[in-house]
């Protein structure tokens, strides 16, 4: 869903459109996010990035920000992107919309408009950053139109391994259990 907003609003800005993967098997995901709009996809492979640990994927999403300088940031309003973003936007000293529910780009002032909900629902406001880089955005899941799958789109791939510490953690992972379907305990 978000590499179809982030189509639209790269045909409005003229810049490509790069989705990063965090994990511990990549897979074909690099592959299904190509095929699904992206452009170029970072791919961050590490076998201690198999179960979420917010410390270590906020200092290398900080870091592939930081080094690749895009303009704006999108991410799922999922539990993991609700915890993630607000600390990255912390450590890039910028701001972050949450759970917005459209996405729109102004190309006069080359602002991202991002629109959610606020006073309880009752309005919806649209929020613009003029100030700060990279605008950064929360969408909350299902509200966008994913793209059809493109199987002969070809995505430039960028291999980058963990820096030095960056997947040092205050948390220590001590097990992981599975307690219904869809449901995990973390230990």
């Amino acid at each position: 869903e978000l590499l179809g907003a982030a189509r639209a609003i790269a045909e409005a800005e003229g810049g490509p459109v790069s989705a990063l993967l965090i994990t511990s098997v990549a897979g074909d995901g690099p592959k299904v996010l190509s095929e699904h709009g992206a452009d170029v996809v970072v791919v961050v492979e590490d076998p201690a990035l198999g179960h979420y640990l917010t410390e270590p994927r906020a200092a290398i999403t900080r870091r592939i920000i930081t080094e690749r300088k895009p303009a704006i940031v999108l991410a799922a309003a999922t539990t993991t992107g609700r915890d993630l973003m607000p600390r990255v936007a912390k450590l890039l000293n910028t701001g972050l919309t949450a759970d917005c529910t459209s996405l729109s780009f102004d190309p006069g002032k080359g602002c991202l408009l991002q629109t959610r909900p606020a006073f309880g629902g009752n309005i919806m406001a649209t929020i613009v950053c003029e100030g700060t880089r990279p605008q950064m955005a929360t969408v909350r899941p299902r509200v966008m139109k994913a793209l059809e799958p493109d199987p002969s789109r070809t995505a430039g791939i960028v291999r980058v391994a963990p820096a030095p510490g960056e997947l040092d953690s205050r948390v220590r992972l001590e097990g992981f259990r599975v307690l219904d379907e869809g449901i995990a305990d973390i230990i």
